[in-house]
């Protein structure tokens, strides 16, 4: 049985199942679905830094040429750079990328000329892979020309925020992000001083919901260190932002989303269950679309507040990723739509709201009045495993899931659009939902401070464990 499977964004698995004739076969599929869609001419091609990625970015572009449509070689650019060449350029796209996942893995991220393909793009590929049954790949012998797509992504900021960051200073944590040189160079260009962190030759799966800790120590230890007005840092295809304040203690993504859409005066926001319940207050946003977790649920739930009416739409994920669906003008400056996950933007944004209103990440932070929330996973737990779990707790076994919260006062309501999401008597939430991207389980708390969501989160991380621990 294969890893490979379309999950939150794009196709992953293991790099031992991906490279040859399955990376062959899948760009196959996408191109033909673009050939049967009329589509002809170029298709863009990015990676991001890990390993395998240089390998599998050549057999894509193999398939491509393989099929009559003209490979171009981006090199390693963040996945929005890359998406926002393509559609400027009006040509589809292929990013490389396993995103946040470890070094073994990795995986397909496709783009029409339009945007990022939604849920039933990707039947018509499985479909498309199945009815071709490809049974070998070829050598690459194809030699795509290259482009630059950095510097359209560069001047797209720049031309827009202009000079708001000047005068502060921001720790760039670098790791192994593919973002990591275009950020210093944006933020430069806006003003500010950036000061290189934490830049690693080796490929580290920095995971905007699960932080590791060791890099929550790092940052704490650059505040100490240096006089920072903030620590910023991306996943590996820098498609999600991290942004800690002048402590070093990092937002929350979905808080990061809630102060970009504030600075860009949103009328509406489209998010996932998993992001904070206080975005749901009547004061937050006039609009508030709830969606499943994943970046095709969020662009589809985007076309639906447009749909209604709504001026300006912002889409993000409690990972920080943002999708701009609406252009936006300010200062007499638009910034035209970009329907796909972006680091780039929810990081100049917050930094640029704390400085046009003279105050500081930390104290934006405290006035959002934000649920304390927290996320972990548990790695290496099969699917059906957690799917046990989660039907248990829903409707199989009441008494089950009655006793397992009777210390926060039972369950309250519930709402299973994606996984399991239990508000309970005590007013605080227990999520447990399967990642779409690896075998993982993620459980995520929301508690009236602290102290009570590290004790919500070690108690049911332990009891996910218990119960999804082979008999």
């Amino acid at each position: 049985m294969t890893s490979l499977k379309f999950g939150t964004s794009g196709l992953r698995g293991l790099v031992t199942e991906l490279v040859g004739l399955p990376t062959y076969a899948h760009v196959r599929a996408f191109c033909a679905v673009l050939r049967e869609d009329g589509v002809s001419g170029e298709i863009l091609i990015g990676q991001d830094l890990r390993s395998s990625s240089p390998l599998i970015a050549s057999q894509c572009a193999q398939a491509v040429a393989d099929v009559g449509l003209v490979p171009v070689a981006c090199g390693a650019v963040p996945t929005p750079a890359l998406a926002l060449a393509a559609m400027t350029a009006g040509s589809p796209a292929i990013m490389v990328t396993g995103s946040h996942i470890p070094d073994d893995r990795n995986g397909l991220k496709f783009y029409r000329a339009e945007g990022e393909i939604d849920k039933a793009d990707e039947q018509r590929i499985l479909a498309q892979h199945q009815a071709l049954g490809l049974e070998t790949a070829p050598e690459v012998t194809v030699s795509p020309t290259s482009r630059d797509v950095l510097s359209g992504y560069v001047a797209r900021y720049s031309g827009f925020f202009g000079q708001a960051l000047s005068g502060m200073t921001i720790g760039v944590y670098e790791h192994s992000s593919v973002g990591r040189d275009v950020i210093g160079t944006v933020l430069s260009a806006l003003g500010a001083t950036p000061v290189s962190l934490g830049r690693s030759d080796r490929f580290i799966p920095v995971d905007t919901e699960a932080l590791r800790p060791e890099d929550e120590q790092l940052a704490a230890q650059w505040a100490g260190e240096r006089r920072l007005d903030a620590i910023v840092s991306t996943d590996g295809d820098a498609d999600r932002p991290l942004v800690a304040d002048e402590s070093g203690r990092f937002l929350r993504g979905d808080l990061v989303g809630a102060l970009t859409a504030r600075l860009l005066g949103a009328d509406a926001i489209v998010t996932p269950v998993t992001s904070n319940s206080a975005l749901d207050r009547p004061s937050a946003f006039a609009q508030v679309v709830r969606t499943r977790v994943g970046s095709p649920y969020v662009i589809a739930g985007m076309a639906q507040a447009k749909a209604q009416g709504a001026r300006i739409v912002i889409g993000f994920e409690a990972n920080g990723g943002v999708l701009l669906g609406s252009d936006v003008t300010r200062n007499g400056k638009t910034l035209p739509a970009l329907p796909t996950r972006d680091a780039m933007l929810p990081i100049l944004s917050t930094l640029a709201l704390a400085r046009s209103q003279g105050t500081t990440l930390g104290a934006l932070a405290g006035e959002a009045s934000f649920a304390v929330a927290l996320s972990n996973r548990l790695q290496e737990i099969p699917q059906e495993r957690t799917a046990a779990l989660i039907a248990r707790l829903d409707a199989e076994d009441p008494t089950f899931r009655d006793s397992a919260f009777a210390d926060h006062g039972g369950v309250a309501a519930r709402d299973d659009r994606d996984g399991l999401r239990l508000t309970l008597g005590s007013g605080a939430t227990v999520h447990f939902r399967p990642s779409g991207n690896a075998p993982e389980l993620r459980v995520y708390v929301e508690a009236a401070d602290q102290v009570q969501a590290e004790a919500l989160m070690a108690q049911y991380l332990g009891f996910a464990a218990a119960q999804t621990r082979p008999a």
